[in-house]
């Protein structure tokens, strides 16, 4: 999935705004950052439950990983946009904007 693409598909999201966060772009609901764009390296990191980021880092272990430290053992996993699957990408951000997303927002992007 190209940047532009990826960009476009965050801010599908309802109430999803784009914001800086350090040298990176983040994607917020509710002031919550759901996904952050690393534009040099072309690398997204999403807030994955334990078990969905296990299952995700698991089948591509060489282009999906645990952010480091604390943040990966909070969910949050770096994915290598350029090298994967547009559908496999579309999923894991959606499971991302319903982790951090209020109820309410997160209804019509299934269901657990």
């Amino acid at each position: 999935m190209d940047v532009s693409t990826f960009r476009a598909h965050c801010l599908s999201f309802d109430q999803a705004v784009e914001m800086p966060h350090f040298e990176k772009t983040s994607f917020r609901v509710n002031k919550k950052i759901f996904a952050t764009l690393d534009l040099q390296h072309s690398k997204a990191t999403f807030k994955l439950s334990a078990i969905d980021q296990s299952v995700f880092c698991d089948f591509k272990p060489d282009k999906i990983k645990p952010a480091n430290g604390a943040w990966g053992k909070q969910g949050w996993t770096i994915f290598e946009i350029t090298d994967l699957a547009d559908e496999m990408l579309i999923d894991a951000l959606t499971l991302s904007y319903r982790n951090v997303a209020p109820p309410k927002s997160t209804a019509k992007y299934g269901k657990d």
